[in-house]
């Protein structure tokens, strides 16, 4: 089994919603860390169909140089 790579990293978040992930967290039982990691997990496949900065300047710029 591969070893894990744990590195600290700093999130920020909207105080209302941190309270709400702190509540779910509460709720199961589990850490802040282990709600984003599944929140993550499940989010990923949507997050990737949004378009990047990339796509919107080249679809821009395209715009631009259309007569």
């Amino acid at each position: 089994m591969a070893a894990t790579d744990k590195r600290k990293q700093s999130l920020y978040f909207p105080e209302d919603m941190l309270k709400e992930i702190q509540d779910e967290a509460n709720r199961l039982d589990r850490s802040l860390s282990w709600i984003i990691q599944q929140a993550w997990r499940l989010a990923r496949t949507e997050i990737t169909r949004f378009p990047s900065v990339n796509d919107v300047i080249a679809e821009g710029t395209k715009r631009l140089e259309e007569p």
